[in-house]
């Protein structure tokens, strides 16, 4: 019986992991669950898996379902919550489904605590990725990334019988469907409205992550993943424009080798995977289907269209904190954009503008390092507001579309 701690599990990630759970409950035990503020949701989610441990984060939403809670499962609530509900919570692996920088600390206790993680927190890499690398390595940890391209690498470098090792690696090519916006004239992109960038046409994901893929930020920020993860100079890592989102990535290997891992486009795969490792289990995923593999196109993205993507790289060549700042100001633009307090051009200005100003090119770089990058992430978040506070970036401003 394999013990798994969810943490998110009210969020997308979560529920499909929990989802998946349910078909098997003679090999997989939840032992933890946990939200951030959601708590009818857990609550709902308590009654229904009776684990021994959850977390609230957000200490008031404890304490509205406090009187409703059930005795079976012991209730963490507070900024320490997860910390412990991590230590109390005896398992084999954790799944990190938190959104945003909120998933660091956790992911470092999780590693501390020498277990596997299963990786959908994306800005825990992005933020820290070196430190938590060596802090895998130190106590016998493992990373299983749950991001289907990040997956899909880490599969191809498993199935080659090739260890995470970059000099084996001539390039790899993570792929993008393109969002919600693809094939919108360009003009038509600063009047954009949320709901019309939250229609992703391949995946049901988060708003945040859905948003990047409308501005190709998540890729930027998958840049900077597969580059901690895999060892990978920014030179080796190439974007895809990939619209069928059946290929997830591609390796190739130094010797012209080539290897892909395909898939119909369904978070529930990765997220099986990373619950298993190292072993294949059986599923009821689809595998293989005619229909949807009978025509896969690739293009380069188009650098016009994505003018966020290059921040990717430039976070890789500046290195430092570089990753913690531009995370912190998507953040913050992206809930400033379903708000509906900035348009979408601004997005990719915003980040631009706080990545130049605390991390400029040419400069020495800022030691980076898990408490550096949550001071960076403070900072970029504080400037990203000030950015927005100053001046008019609604879709009603006058701002030049598609300018930095």
């Amino acid at each position: 019986m394999r013990r798994v701690l969810v943490l998110g599990s009210t969020g997308s990630i979560g529920a499909q992991a929990l989802a998946l759970l349910a078909e098997e409950l003679r090999r997989m035990a939840v032992v933890g669950l946990s939200a951030q503020r959601s708590a009818e949701a857990l609550l709902e989610q308590v009654r229904t898996w009776r684990p021994p441990y959850a977390a609230l984060v957000d200490a008031a939403a404890a304490e509205r379902v406090r009187e409703r809670w059930p005795s079976h499962t012991r209730l963490f609530s507070g900024p320490d919550a997860l910390l412990e509900l991590i230590e109390a919570a005896p398992c084999e692996v954790v799944l990190n489904g938190i959104v945003g920088s909120a998933g660091l600390r956790p992911s470092v206790e999780i590693l501390r605590a020498g277990r596997t993680l299963a990786l959908a927190n994306k800005e825990s890499l992005v933020v820290a990725g070196a430190e938590l690398m060596e802090l895998a390595e130190r106590h016998a940890a493992a990373i299983v990334p749950v991001d289907s391209e990040h997956s899909a690498i880490f599969q191809c470098l498993a199935g080659a019988g090739a260890r995470a090792d970059a000099r084996r690696v001539r390039r790899v090519y993570l792929t993008a469907s393109g969002g919600a916006l693809r094939d919108l004239p360009l003009e038509e992109m600063p009047g954009v409205t949320p709901e019309r960038a939250l229609a992703h046409p391949n995946w049901n994901m988060g708003p945040r992550i859905t948003i990047g893929s409308a501005t190709l930020m998540n890729k930027a920020l998958e840049v900077i993943e597969a580059h901690h993860l895999f060892g990978l100079r920014a030179e080796q890592i190439e974007v895809l424009l990939h619209r069928q989102s059946i290929v997830h990535s591609m390796v190739e290997f130094v010797d012209g080798s080539l290897l892909a891992q395909m898939g119909p486009p369904d978070m529930r795969a990765p997220i099986h995977y990373a619950l298993h490792w190292p072993e294949r289990t059986p599923s009821a995923l689809v595998g293989f289907e005619p229909r949807l593999f009978q025509q896969l196109t690739f293009a380069p993205a188009d650098a016009q269209r994505y003018p966020a993507l290059e921040l990717g790289f430039a976070c890789v060549r500046r290195g430092g904190i570089s990753g913690a700042v531009l995370n912190a100001a998507d953040e913050v633009a992206v809930e400033a954009f379903l708000q509906r307090s900035i348009d979408f051009d601004a997005i990719q200005r915003l980040n631009r503008h706080v990545l130049d100003a605390l991390c400029p090119a040419g400069a020495a770089p800022e030691r980076g390092g898990i408490e550096a990058g949550l001071r960076a992430d403070a900072r970029a978040r504080q400037l990203a507001r000030q950015w927005i506070e100053r001046s008019d970036h609604s879709p009603q401003a006058s701002t030049p579309a598609w300018t930095s």
